[in-house]
């Protein structure tokens, strides 16, 4: 029973990687008018004489961050009224286009992606709604918000400006979204008070006439009552750039904690009409993002509350970012660049940002406490009393076993998704938004071993080599190029029969969030040289390791795992070698609980992966860069009786084959990887 439990596991994440939301009903859309509620005369939020206006009253926005897509929907109530308890009065989030619509047409508004209910949830609590709808949104989430399945127009799309295909999409997307939130404004008896179009384009761009379509496209859904708004840096630039000056759209501001925030605001009434610039920061930021390689971010509760408090007491108002990060599950983590487009650093799985509500909803913290007393001394109602920290529990020790060779669960013969073409093709032009892809090709050894170069590839490139007549043998490692490191390897010499078979496994690490290589395409993106000749004639396979919104479907890249490892005992004897081999493979493991709680699974002493539990892939794993060591675990994703641990690890498992289910958080991991100007560089 086991060993068929664990090949529908394995069976169930191939096909279809764990992510977010079952498929949508399908369901037409009206017109906003249809969906207008009865306004009774009384529930208006507007501006005037430098403030806001809440039912006639004067309004301070006390607000925060909080993303439902990186909140387990079961807790989406439990982390706003910590929020609440904070002494916020307003929640402010993004939409993240690329998780409501995976691939072109297909939509999906239904578990993470159940922005609808969110918001009505905001609204049972008493929670108002700053409502960020893009179409970029940057957050450290995946391009910036923006579907991967965008970067597969030809010509080109040039994002986030006044292309005309570009914008048509927009519209598009935005016919199904702005209907959806309508009902919900303010005026019609919801949360949302106001609805910001584009985010910092000013950091980005000055295409006047692209933000003008925005929001005539946004007036054309929402009408003429709620605040549109834009955000962008607390410089003349930027809100130059990036603003659009007059009645119609509020222009807010976000600067540095630290800045003094009112010579940046008086900055900012320059960029709205008389009367029309309440004081606000609208990213407030109350810690920061932090890159695999690097020390795990963190600023100091006490200056964090002194800098709000030069807000609030002067009738200011702020939006905390964050006041709750959460979890990048699955791949859908962002990345940003420093100099260069190969100044590659990718995000962590965990997004806790040194919020004052913790990734695991912790709030017995310095900064909560600190905030909250600045908060209290400002609010105009009292706050509410602190919920008490979510019980976690330590299941400990959780023996795998190896079950498959990744290199096991494929065949390059007679696939459905297996591309032939003369030169590698990116990852987005065979329709892989997510995860790995495999290339394939042959060439002639010689007796010296061959160097092999990729200019360029995004975004790290695991190279093997084999002999075709070989099968029973594994193939033999190489080395591996990154887009941080690009450097020629070495290919050893393998005397074949015929010509030496190569492989190449292409991880995309989450593409960039923010700046101008934003045009962030997959996989091997350039010739690929085998001593200075370009080599020709690549077979290119996605690795469907993501989507279960995705209609189920037999993919043969699984078939050989569920013949060959479990339904024959011989396979098994093949993976208990002891030699090291940084050949990618999947462990599965399984432990029994009585208690569902929080937890967390603690990686260190494993490589580079993906793990899953339950199904559900909770993120990535890289304990030998760091600085996370372990994974977060909610407990809706886990039940009482067994549960089940997959991992994909990359390179070296741990030798005991083990992971731990521990109590707490862990981003103390030591890098081997280097620091050298900010880039991420291999030392050994």
């Amino acid at each position: 029973m086991a060993g068929n439990r664990t090949a529908a596991v394995i069976f169930a994440i191939v096909i279809a990687f764990a992510a977010f939301a079952p498929l949508p009903s399908s369901s037409s859309h009206r017109s906003s008018s249809q969906f207008r509620l009865d306004k009774g005369g009384e529930e208006k939020f507007g501006i005037a004489d430098d403030m806001f206006w809440k039912d006639g009253e004067p309004f301070r926005i006390i607000g925060g961050d909080l993303h439902y897509f990186r909140v387990h929907p079961e807790y989406w109530e439990d982390r706003l009224l910590r929020a609440k308890a904070l002494g916020l009065n307003t929640i402010q989030t993004y939409v993240p286009w690329n998780l409501h619509e995976p691939s072109q047409g297909r939509l999906v508004f239904e578990g993470f992606a159940d922005l609808v209910s969110f918001l009505k949830l905001c609204k049972k609590l008493d929670l108002l709604v700053m409502l960020r709808v893009g179409p970029y949104i940057c957050g450290e989430w995946d391009l910036g918000g923006f579907p991967g399945w965008l970067l597969a127009k030809e010509p080109p799309i040039r994002l986030r400006s006044s292309d005309p295909v570009f914008l048509n999409l927009v519209e598009k997307w935005w016919s199904i979204l702005l209907p959806k939130v309508f009902p919900l404004l303010y005026s019609n008896g919801g949360p949302i008070i106001m609805v910001q179009v584009e985010n910092e384009f000013g950091s980005y761009g000055d295409d006047k006439a692209y933000l003008h379509y925005l929001v005539k496209l946004a007036r054309t859904h929402l009408g003429d009552d709620i605040i549109l708004y834009t955000t962008d840096g607390g410089a003349r630039d930027t809100l130059e750039k990036g603003t659009l000056k007059g009645d119609d759209v509020f222009s807010a501001v976000d600067f540095t904690t630290g800045d003094d925030p009112w010579p940046i605001f008086k900055l900012q009434k320059e960029f709205n009409a008389p009367g029309k610039s309440p004081p606000i920061s609208t990213e407030f930021y109350t810690g920061w993002l932090t890159h695999w390689g690097e020390n795990i971010a963190s600023t100091d509760a006490s200056f964090t509350a002194t800098y709000l408090e030069k807000i609030l007491s002067k009738n200011g108002s702020a939006v905390l970012y964050m006041a709750h990060g959460g979890t990048n599950l699955g791949f859908y983590n962002g990345a940003n660049t420093g100099d260069n487009e190969s100044d590659f650093k990718p995000d962590l799985t965990s997004y806790d940002y040194d919020a004052p509500i913790r990734e695991s909803g912790d709030v017995d913290n310095a900064k909560y406490k600190a905030l909250r007393r600045v908060i209290a001394k400002y609010s105009a109602k009292p706050l509410a009393s602190i919920p008490p920290d979510n019980e976690r529990i330590a299941y400990g020790r959780i023996k795998l076993d190896k079950v498959s060779f990744l290199y096991d669960m494929i065949g390059m013969k007679d696939l459905v998704d297996l591309v032939e073409s003369e030169n590698p093709s990116s990852m987005e032009a065979i329709g892989q938004m997510f995860g790995f892809v495999l290339y394939a090709s042959e060439y002639t050894p010689t007796s010296n071993g061959s160097m092999l170069s990729i200019p360029k590839v995004h975004d790290r490139a695991q190279v093997f080599i084999s002999c075709p007549e070989d099968s029973d043998k594994r193939p033999t490692y190489a080395d591996v190029i990154t887009r941080w490191s690009n450097r020629p390897i070495h290919l050893p010499y393998l005397k074949c029969e015929s010509n030496n078979n190569l492989f190449i496994l292409v991880e995309n690490m989450g593409r960039l969030n923010y700046g101008p290589y934003m045009f962030d395409r997959k996989g091997i993106l350039s010739s690929v040289y085998l001593d200075s000749t370009p080599l020709y004639e690549w077979k290119t396979l996605p690795l469907s390791l993501q989507n279960v919104n995705e209609s189920p479907k037999i993919n043969p890249i699984i078939s050989n795992t569920i013949k060959t490892a479990f339904l024959k005992g011989s396979a098994r004897k093949k993976l208990t070698g002891k030699k090291l081999n940084f050949e990618p493979a999947f462990y599965t493991g399984h432990f029994n609980i009585d208690k569902v709680r929080d937890t967390y699974i603690s990686f260190r002493g494993w490589s580079k992966g993906i793990a899953f539990i339950n199904e559900i892939n909770v993120g990535r794993f890289w304990p030998s860069v760091g600085p996370q060591c372990n994974l977060y675990v909610p407990a809706p994703i886990l039940r009482e009786g067994n549960n089940t641990v997959v991992i994909l690890e990359l390179e070296s498992p741990k030798p005991d084959l083990t992971v731990s289910s521990v109590d707490h958080p862990d981003f103390t991991c030591t890098s081997k990887l280097g620091k050298s100007r900010g880039r991420l560089v291999l030392t050994s």
